[in-house]
């Protein structure tokens, strides 16, 4: 039976396509992909290997090109549902694949396509909303109104926009829910807003509603549910105002100097905290993504390669703070885009920011260990046409939870190198063209190095690129990428060490400017021309040793309608597959599956989490597992075995919408502001997900 898609989505009368409206354009990320792209270099470009790659492995595993729509389930209606989640599933005809069962960890029955206004999960699976933008998290922190909201109560609430998630265990039935606040929708946050004339206490509430909760959450000893635990001494908030620590090489430097902090050492906030990643020694790590927005008035070259504008920014923050003039303060703009280091487990440690990771618009930072280790750092560039790094540290992890052992083990990020992927295709590159055409010797893998361009130690920094001292790597760390020749790609975002097999998945989201005129060209290393659905690599690590400066790639999954020859799902039968539309934040469950959350759906759908087999003969097999309301991104997805959460981003984000005008009633219904939640998932019978 084919499961039609919703009407395949076109490009809006303001030039948006698909399902990013233009109010996420503006707030989440300043319209990057309106401007012109950053990354002028002449660098090779990644996202044109894939189309020859992934039609090489599809004729050579599978017999034909199957034209059925592989949603895993019957069309729902299209229009809104003007409710909260409901927890019940469309109605499917899923067809199994190979075999009589679905991978372990993925034996649930997918959810269709759908525009639901809610949370969409499978049948006998239950949800609850966990925590809401504006709930008390803290001591003398007041209940959540709208109407009379004030910066001070919401230092002491959760943030808005919730982006990546950790759980972290506490014992006793409780755990530590760990969350990003990536940005603000002030026309979503405030009634009557002007974005020519914001006030103060509107600036200064979008301030605290920015960086990071951690809040303790109890379970449900008889579900996965989860509830929020207010004014436990563990929970916390940090906010744009939070004092942090610049740490490594560059701590110190004349580039990260201000007016305000002479040392170079010390700066208030962290900003666009986009996904993250968790360490092995119990903290968390949090990438400054889009944080060139909030800067104003900036003529510089450098910042040009960042985004920074040279006008008044959007939110106008510079008018109340000059700290977001790059005229009158211009290096403060070089103290944000960095891996952020949080210790949830001690309420009065000084969070850091860790120079020896770059500075770029770091998407998130997973950590594998060395055989003896070492923690190695992966993190992608969320820019069209930018790169992907990884960091090896030069110092061993220590066991123990004594003052000295944590306080050696926050300092691992800050000593060892710091890479920038460059990969390369095995095929002439006449047989490339950008059409997806298979080449010649029906391979669709190829290699890659990576490239060193600083190292850091306990006597100072070498830097590895001619023409850049190491100070200037770190904080111009896209420039030194330019000049080493690294792979451009579309869009790098999550990139996630799987911790089964210690392959690599690179999320790439879409870059529709690919093979425009005057932008870069097919080559070997990635296919789409106008890639609008994005796509996913594998890495391997020569010797599976993530410490290795080689690796080998290879496509797994080219997103879109399976029903388009262009796609492909490491080659399983494709009217077996959910289709899918701009993979951005990725995890992996206990049995090694990849589950993928999608921003920006441009097959007609609203934005879900899908898990996918990484291994056996079910690999390939992507099953859809929810959907989100009106206008949200799925984002933070964390994969227990009796759980999974989501975070919930930018629920109403519709072009037009507003505080009297919402186009989203999630999660509290009609006549309730629209509000970003986390959302926890589990089955009813109390088994685990999936088996």
């Amino acid at each position: 039976m084919r499961i039609p898609l919703p009407l395949i989505s076109t490009p809006s009368s303001d030039g948006h396509q698909g399902g990013r409206s233009a109010m996420t354009c503006l707030y989440r990320c300043g319209n990057a992909c309106f401007h012109e792209v950053p990354n002028t270099s002449a660098n090779e470009y990644v996202g044109d290997v894939i189309a020859g790659a992934l039609s090489r492995r599809s004729m050579m595993r599978t017999a034909a090109v199957v034209t059925v729509a592989a949603a895993a389930g019957a069309s729902v209606a299209a229009a809104p549902q003007a409710h909260a989640a409901t927890g019940t599933a469309p109605t499917t005809s899923y067809k199994p694949g190979r075999g009589s069962k679905a991978a372990r960890g993925l034996r649930y029955t997918p959810v269709a396509p759908n525009t639901a206004d809610a949370v969409t999960v499978p049948d006998g699976y239950a949800q609850n909303v966990v925590i809401r933008w504006g709930e008390p998290i803290l001591r003398g922190a007041p209940a959540f109104d709208p109407e009379k909201q004030t910066a001070a109560a919401q230092a002491g609430q959760f943030g808005y926009n919730n982006d990546f998630l950790a759980l972290l265990p506490l014992g006793h039935g409780k755990q530590l829910l760990v969350a990003n606040h990536e940005y603000t929708d002030e026309v979503l946050m405030f009634r009557g807003y002007d974005a020519a004339n914001p006030t103060r206490e509107q600036v200064e509430i979008a301030w605290a509603a920015h960086g990071l909760s951690a809040v303790v959450v109890e379970e449900d000893r008889k579900s996965g549910k989860l509830t929020a635990v207010p004014r436990h001494p563990l929970n916390r908030r940090v906010t744009a105002t939070t004092e942090f620590r610049l740490t490594g090489p560059a701590a110190g430097s004349d580039l990260l100097k201000t007016s305000a902090d002479p040392t170079g050492t010390k700066v208030l906030g962290t900003l666009n905290n986009c996904s993250g990643g968790t360490t092995p020694w119990g903290t968390t790590l949090h990438g400054e993504e889009n944080f060139n927005q909030y800067f104003a008035n900036s003529g510089r070259a450098t910042d040009k390669r960042y985004g920074v504008g040279t006008g008044a920014s959007e939110r106008k923050w510079e008018r109340f703070d000059q700290r977001f003039d790059v005229a009158q303060e211009p290096n403060e703009v070089h103290r944000f885009g960095y891996v952020v280091e949080f210790d949830p487990y001690d309420p009065t440690s000084t969070p850091r920011k860790h120079t020896a990771l770059g500075r770029f618009k770091h998407e998130a930072a997973t950590v594998r260990l060395t055989a003896d280790g070492r923690p190695v750092v992966y993190s992608g560039d969320d820019e069209r046409f930018d790169y992907f790094y990884k960091f090896v540290s030069s110092k061993k992890v220590r066991k123990g939870t004594s003052r000295a052992v944590r306080e050696h083990n926050l300092s691992l990020l800050d000593e060892g190198t710091l890479y920038v992927a460059q990969l390369t295709g095995d095929s002439p590159t006449i047989e490339i063209d950008g059409t997806g055409k298979l080449p010649a010797d029906g391979e669709f893998d190829g290699s890659g190095v990576w490239i060193p361009l600083a190292t850091a130690t306990a006597k100072g920094a070498v830097s590895h690129v001619d023409g850049m001292t190491a100070d200037e790597v770190f904080v111009f760390t896209r420039l030194a990428g330019d000049k080493v020749g690294a792979t451009k790609m579309d869009r790098p975002e999550d990139i996630q060490p799987n911790p089964v097999s210690g392959k690599v998945y690179v999320a790439l989201t879409n870059n529709t400017n690919r093979g425009l005129t005057g932008y870069a060209a097919a080559d070997e290393a990635n296919p789409r021309s106008a890639n609008k659905h994005g796509h996913i690599l594998e890495l391997t690590e020569r010797r599976n040793r993530p410490e290795s400066d080689r690796f080998a790639w290879s496509l797994f999954l080219v997103a879109g309608d399976p029903t388009d020859p262009a796609t492909y799902f490491a080659g399983f039968p494709k009217d077996r597959v959910s289709p899918i539309s701009c993979p951005d934040n990725v995890a992996f469950d206990p049995y090694g599956n990849l589950w993928i959350s999608t921003d920006g759906n441009q097959l007609g759908s609203h934005d879900g989490l899908f898990g996918v087999a990484t291994k056996g003969d079910r690999r390939g097999e992507l099953k859809q597992f929810l959907t989100m309301p009106t206008g949200a991104e799925t984002c933070g997805p964390v994969i227990q075995d009796r759980r999974v959460l989501v975070a919930v981003q930018h629920p109403g984000e519709i072009t037009g919408a507003t505080v009297e005008n919402p186009a989203s009633t999630w999660p509290d219904g009609p006549g309730k502001i629209v509000r970003p939640a986390v959302v926890a998932v589990w089955r009813r019978d109390g088994e685990d997900i999936g088996v």
